[in-house]
């Protein structure tokens, strides 16, 4: 008999699940006839973002689109507060669907470098959460950096007061190792681990589960930070380890002789999608048996 077994946080977090209920929200404009936009992906999860465009909210492509009167849904990652202030001015009706772990972050960094504190922010430099809280840094005339690699930390040596943040999705083993580093040459060092539970929590869960398992699926958006940490950390432990986004790129092969599968998913992947993917598992699983009884 093959155990399936599935993490305890796997899927949305609290964030992800605020931010789709304010859409499917504001979604109720839409059927009035009113234009209802996400400034990007409202998450990183393609199939939920087409889901929610059926409803009517649709993903803005350029932002000279917009009308006074249309509605902007600030995605869970926010934005720039020089970017929110520009679609006040057209007169838009905006509703804020940025999680409240990253507006912590934004508050984290305006308070060290009021405290004057070069900034350092751990994460992906290109990531959408990263972008606006270096706005929010930029927007009180804060120095600091994004380190994304251990190559980064160069550019804060010989900086004596450093405060350290994390984008709310890092893996917390790097953040460890840039605070130990950056703690044993700056004379003064703050640190507000911003890094959401819901991020710890996921994490934990693939230390203990991926080692246990024959074969360990990670499910989640291919352009979601937190689901492909995820799979890196799962991949560290088990080499049968496979990223899809949907049951669609599920492989009979990866079940053949199989006794225990993991599955766990992105803080960005909907119920449906997980509970599709365990579908076709226990469907493959059949088979097999079938076949081979």
């Amino acid at each position: 008999m093959v155990e399936i077994l599935i993490a305890p946080h796997a899927g949305f977090c609290f964030g992800v699940k605020r931010a789709i209920h304010m859409a499917e929200k504001a979604s109720q404009l839409a059927k009035e006839g009113k234009r209802v936009f996400t400034m990007g992906p409202l998450i990183h999860n393609p199939q939920e973002v087409e889901r929610l465009r059926k409803e009517g909210v649709e993903l803005l492509k350029q932002e000279e689109d917009l009308k006074e009167g249309d509605t902007v849904i600030i995605r869970s990652h926010g934005i720039p507060p020089y970017k929110e202030r520009k679609l006040r001015a057209i007169g838009l009706n905006i509703v804020d669907a940025t999680c409240p772990y990253v507006k912590a972050v934004h508050e984290a960094v305006v308070q060290l470098s009021k405290e004057g504190y070069f900034v350092v922010l751990v994460g992906e430099r290109n990531h959408p959460e990263v972008i606006g809280t270096l706005g929010y840094l930029q927007e009180v005339g804060g120095e600091g950096t994004v380190v994304e690699k251990r190559e980064d930390l160069l550019s804060v040596l010989g900086k004596d007061k450093v405060g350290i943040v994390a984008q709310t999705t890092q893996d917390e083993q790097f953040f460890k190792e840039v605070v130990g580093e950056i703690a044993l040459w700056a004379k003064e060092v703050k640190i507000i681990n911003t890094i959401c539970n819901a991020t710890s929590e996921r994490q934990e869960d693939v230390y203990k589960l991926a080692p246990e398992v024959d074969v360990m699926i990670i499910i989640g958006g291919k352009n979601s930070g937190n689901t492909r940490r995820l799979y890196q950390i799962s991949k560290s432990l088990n080499p049968n380890t496979y990223h899809i986004e949907t049951a669609d790129e599920i492989n009979r092969e990866w079940f053949v002789g199989v006794k225990k599968v993991g599955i766990t998913a992105g803080a960005s992947t909907p119920d449906w999608i997980i509970k599709d993917v365990v579908d076709k598992i226990k469907l493959i699983i059949n088979y097999h048996a079938n076949t081979h009884s």
